[in-house]
């Protein structure tokens, strides 16, 4: 079997001074790409700065062999994410894959989440991937080429008590992810979503003594593939979690057509309506939105002509 090598291309990859993002960037950078190690190096909660994690990262890179350069601009801002962008473009001449992994946590009920709080968190996850998708895009454009990776969750799909401002970034991303993977299938790029399990600083304080070996380093081969040549996929959500490797997905239900509706009716008919007998599996890409309308609209004209 061939090796899946990164030889010649150029990998930014933020929040990659611990945790998983560290991961990422040591095994693109052993399978030969140059990484843009991008962290702030700052608490989980944010608002802090550190050189020495992104700073050690690329140090062991370099000792191991390989080719790396630290970043410690914030995804948090539009200037940020375009020096985290063009710091690569400096020194590399090229941007081949992006791995948005910075995040931040701050909890609170939805009785007691302040203002600065929601905001600082979606400024990470969800604007922090904008910031730095928006002046990658047209460099990836351009050349013909991309592996864009966003970072979602579990927490974006099912939600959980506590991070509203969590919830909302995560499930913002997916929406982001579609959009790049349906603007960059004429142009070479394939994006797509990682909602990765793993004990990392984030799980501080989270009583993990029951758990199943669940390093970044179970999560990082899958991270890897989507940021390969060979990535066959775009627009899909993969979860990576104690050594499970599960594609995530996006239904409806085949849902009732009635040419009008009262109250009573849909309180009549939602059994059938939430009936996941005969699912719509529409995938982003090629053609999820039309297909959507298309379906429905089908019902619809069926529906009057009986």
């Amino acid at each position: 079997m061939t090796e899946r090598r990164f030889d010649g291309r150029v990998a930014v990859i933020t929040g990659a001074g611990r945790g998983l993002g560290r991961e990422y960037a040591l095994l693109l950078a052993a399978k030969g790409a140059r990484v843009v190690v991008n962290d702030v190096g700052g608490t989980m909660a944010g608002g802090d700065t550190d050189d020495r994690p992104a700073d050690s990262v690329v140090q062991e890179i370099r000792a191991a062999g390989g080719e790396a350069i630290a970043n410690t601009d914030s995804v948090a801002t539009p200037a940020g994410g375009q020096a985290i962008i063009q710091a690569a473009m400096d020194h590399y001449g090229r941007v081949d894959i992006l791995i948005h992994n910075a995040g931040n946590v701050r909890y609170g009920s939805l009785e007691e989440l302040s203002q600065d709080d929601f905001e600082s968190v979606v400024d990470v996850h969800l604007m922090g991937a904008f910031h730095v998708v928006r002046p990658a895009f047209p460099i990836m454009a351009k050349a013909g080429y991309g592996r864009v990776v966003l970072t979602s969750s579990i927490g974006g799909i099912y939600g959980t008590h506590n991070v509203a401002n969590y919830g909302v970034s995560k499930a913002g991303t997916i929406g982001l992810n579609n959009v790049i993977a349906i603007e960059g299938s004429d142009k070479g790029i394939k994006s797509n979503v990682i909602l990765p399990g793993a004990v990392t600083r984030m799980a501080d304080g989270l009583d993990t003594s029951q758990y199943p070996p669940m390093g970044a380093d179970m999560v990082s081969p899958v991270v890897g593939w989507l940021a390969h040549e060979s990535c066959s996929v775009s627009g899909e959500l993969y979860i990576s979690i104690a050594g499970r490797v599960a594609r995530a997905l996006v239904a409806e239900t085949e849902g009732v057509y009635r040419p009008n509706w009262s109250i009573d009716e849909v309180a009549d008919n939602i059994d059938a309506i939430r009936n996941t007998d005969n699912l719509w599996l529409l995938p982003p890409v090629p053609s999820g939105y039309m297909d959507h309308l298309e379906k429905s609209f089908q019902m619809a004209r069926d529906g009057m002509e009986k």
